[in-house]
């Protein structure tokens, strides 16, 4: 958190300790418990229910230990806390202008969950609509992607509006900065919109930080969607030098560089429009260090995934639709060389639109901001 703006954000505050679950009182402790250990497929759900009762009738002085209860929370639970906390709020409005102060602390305070800042950001927003706008300009680079999209949200506004005066100079350069901040595909694409109405090139490439260099292979059989299950042998190792036996004889490695603006890797290029085919995509990529990562694909056919020779994930389904970030992997970078393994699937059906023989892959962050071969 930058000392300045933590400074701005505590301006006309009175400093106050940091507030945690501990400062529950102890007759919200216990419900707080149930919500906390609520689990999938709807188990706890009837003590659940009694529990929301309980924290539902908290006072608005409780809204900041109640939202760092929010902290470490399953999905399950944060929606329970979630609609308790918001349900505070609305029967305590009046009195919702004296949390400011404890709202605007916690808000500060990255430790805690990204979804409870953002609600603590809403609560204040609704406190004081003027002091929570001036605050957005801070979370621009927020490790909380609903600050960080509300932020690039209100920059790009104020840059359509300077557009809109002539003022294309500050508008450019605001949406720059939008650009550099945003990390969903919409808000990329919409500021890569204006930004090129303003005359502007965007590279659409460089800022998702696709994968565009690829080595491809096949193709391979798939009748019958037998291929999914099958491993061919860039499964068994990936050795570029090797040429081994495809559908229809012997197949070797080719280079593939996509020049789309979507990384989309193409196997019609290559090979040709195909039915009932398998084909492989490895790509070298290097780390300086080893990281956490994920692996972001979109992808309509069927696939399976491999980092190091690791069977990441796999789907056996085709033409159910493709967005960017479709698919979201865990994995681990090594230090040095790693190899990233695709395998496409295509099946038999011919209509227009199962033509596609494509994916699209990225490495980034958590968050979403890419990361690129150091090589």
């Amino acid at each position: 958190m930058n000392p300045r703006f933590l400074q701005c954000l505590l301006a006309g505050s009175v400093l106050l300790p940091l507030v945690g679950a501990e400062a529950l009182p102890d007759n919200l402790r216990e419900p707080v418990s149930v919500l906390r250990s609520i689990r999938p497929e709807g188990r706890g759900n009837v003590a659940a229910a009694v529990a929301w009762k309980k924290l539902a009738a908290a006072e608005a002085r409780n809204l900041p230990a109640l939202l760092a209860a929010m902290d470490g929370a399953n999905d399950y639970a944060l929606n329970w806390l979630r609609s308790a906390i918001e349900t505070v709020a609305d029967r305590n409005r009046a009195a919702l202008a004296g949390a400011v102060p404890e709202l605007a602390r916690f808000l500060a305070d990255t430790v805690h969950s990204p979804r409870a800042r953002f609600l603590a950001f809403e609560l204040l927003s609704q406190a004081d609509s003027a002091r929570a706008a001036t605050l957005l300009p801070g979370f621009l680079n927020d490790p909380g992607n609903e600050l960080r999209r509300a932020a690039v949200q209100q920059l790009s506004e104020g840059a359509s509006a300077k557009a809109k005066a002539g003022e294309k100079a500050a508008a450019v350069t605001d949406f720059q900065k939008a650009l550099a901040a945003a990390r969903e595909a919409d808000q990329i694409e919409g500021i890569a919109k204006q930004l090129t109405e303003l005359g502007e090139k965007v590279d659409l490439q460089k800022t998702f930080g696709w994968v565009t260099r690829w080595k491809v292979i096949g193709p391979f059989d798939n009748a019958g969607g037998a291929g999914f299950e099958r491993a061919f042998a860039p499964e068994q190792g990936v050795d570029f030098a090797a040429e081994v036996e495809g559908m229809k004889g012997r197949v070797a490695w080719r280079d593939f560089e996509s020049k789309s603006d979507y990384g989309l890797v193409d196997f019609n290029q290559p090979f040709t429009s195909l039915k009932s085919v398998t084909g492989y995509a490895a790509a070298e990529f290097w780390s300086d260090s080893a990281r956490p990562v994920e692996l972001r694909l979109g992808c309509k056919n069927g696939w399976k995934v491999w980092l190091n020779g690791k069977f990441l994930f796999a789907r056996d389904e085709y033409h159910r639709g493709v967005e960017i970030d479709q698919y979201r992997l865990a994995a681990q970078l090594q230090p040095g060389r790693n190899v990233i393994l695709v395998k496409c699937l295509q099946n038999e059906q011919t209509e227009d639109w199962t033509k596609e023989w494509e994916f699209q892959l990225r490495v980034t962050d958590v968050q979403g901001t890419p990361i690129v071969s150091t090589k």
